[in-house]
């Protein structure tokens, strides 16, 4: 099994709204970084857990836990000249982007802050503290998990 960090703006797709959606089970579209659609494409596996991180939010930080809970498939954002994630340049017969459906694991025990993060120094290699990384998707070591899943408590 992989660990992940998926990001997302709270205001725009909470993991609250993926513990509503239907069988709590929703696309993770909208990925438009290749690192990032590579990671999803070639890393992930089902059941791959994934820390769901809130980005652009006061305070930034890790909110809960959801699932990897399908195989990659075109994302069909790219070919909807009306979406934001629109690209011109995918081709139905070979798109660009792909994504999963991710599903609801858990909420944490309590929230952690970025600040909180950046604080522990068993997370001081922790991809999303490095300066610089704005990916959406970064994968996460063992070690670096069990240290989140223990500041929980």
């Amino acid at each position: 099994m992989n660990y992940w960090l998926i990001k997302s703006e709270p205001d725009v797709f909470s993991l609250d709204d993926l513990k509503k959606s239907p069988k709590q089970t929703h696309c993770w579209d909208g990925v438009r970084n290749y690192q990032a659609r590579n990671f999803m494409r070639d890393g992930m596996a089902v059941g791959d857990l994934c820390f769901f991180y809130y980005s652009n939010a006061k305070p930034p930080g890790i909110a809960g836990i959801a699932k990897v809970s399908s195989e990659p498939y075109p994302d069909p954002t790219q070919f909807d000249g009306r979406s934001d994630y629109f690209d011109p340049d995918s081709k139905q017969d070979n798109p660009r982007w792909v994504l999963r459906d991710m599903s609801y694991v858990r909420h944490l025990k309590r929230f952690i802050p970025l600040d909180e993060l950046k604080a522990t120094p068993a997370l001081a290699e922790l991809l999303i503290l490095r300066k610089g990384n704005r990916l959406s998707i970064t994968p996460v070591e063992k070690r670096h998990w069990e240290a989140v899943l223990k500041l929980e408590q």
